[in-house]
């Protein structure tokens, strides 16, 4: 494909984040052995080529704690670093992650009100890997040609009209990305990402975004400017963004009520 012969690297290539490789590139950035690291997290050596390779179980919370307190005494680790390392650890526990359609029929007609109520401002129901599950009209016409793709991830990076809609394109796509490894690492399912994740790879600028390795979580309040792209007019949206921990499927669904513009 072009994109991948762009990025001079098959797409099936782009790993998904593990406990395993975060902790590698942790390991690395600091310019510490495994043996070393292991003496001072009261493990054997052995043992950490083995997380490192994803091919031992996941470690304890106590062999957790230790490995970042000694890695954090080197340098000290960032509050996403820890709290995504801590996420990774525990997949082992993780539910199989619901489909579309699930999700969809997980909606009831209380959160389906909540939408038209939100009118004029943007609202929507997404799911965990970016999936739009339900919307109002304000927010599909913020986002021309969204629906149709119904993925918001592959829509910033697949259609043309994203880099005119979104006046901060390219920070905001590299934004959304280290928000899509937190996703993955709170939701206990790294396998239920692989999919898109090889999807995404075929895009140059998203291979550029998942290997700069960052992680975060989206605050309560970001903001967003967006751009009319057939007047030009630019406005700036206030979105607010929620997990809904209730329901058939906690954890799962997300909502983005916008506000302003």
């Amino acid at each position: 494909m072009v994109a991948d012969a762009a990025c001079g690297r098959d797409s099936r290539e782009l790993e998904a984040p593990t406990f395993g490789n975060l902790l590698r590139r942790l390991r690395d950035g600091r310019g510490v052995s495994r043996e070393r690291l292991a003496f001072n997290a009261g493990v054997s050596a052995s043992y950490i080529t083995h997380l490192e390779k994803g091919d031992r179980g996941n470690p304890t919370r106590e062999v957790v704690e230790a490995l970042t307190r000694y890695l954090d005494r080197l340098d000290p680790l960032t509050a996403a670093d820890r709290r995504q390392l801590t996420d990774l650890a525990g997949v082992g526990t993780a539910e199989t992650v619901p489909t579309v359609d699930e999700l969809r029929g997980a909606l009831t007609p209380e959160l389906l009100r909540v939408l038209t109520m939100h009118r004029p401002n943007l609202a929507a129901y997404i799911d965990t890997r970016a999936n739009v599950l339900a919307w109002n009209d304000s927010w599909a016409d913020a986002f021309p040609g969204l629906i149709e793709d119904g993925n918001m991830l592959r829509w910033f990076f697949s259609n043309e009209l994203a880099a005119r809609v979104m006046v901060n394109w390219d920070a905001d796509v590299r934004q959304a990305v280290r928000w899509m490894r937190g996703l993955i690492g709170r939701s206990g399912n790294v396998g239920g990402f692989t999919d898109l994740i090889q999807e995404l790879g075929q895009f140059p600028k998203f291979r550029q975004a998942w290997s700069e390795g960052g992680v975060a979580f989206a605050p309560h309040v970001w903001t967003l400017d967006l751009r009319n792209p057939v007047t030009g007019l630019r406005r700036r949206v206030f979105a607010q963004t929620g997990r809904l921990d209730s329901g058939a499927y906690p954890g799962h669904l997300l909502a983005i009520l916008g506000l302003g513009g």
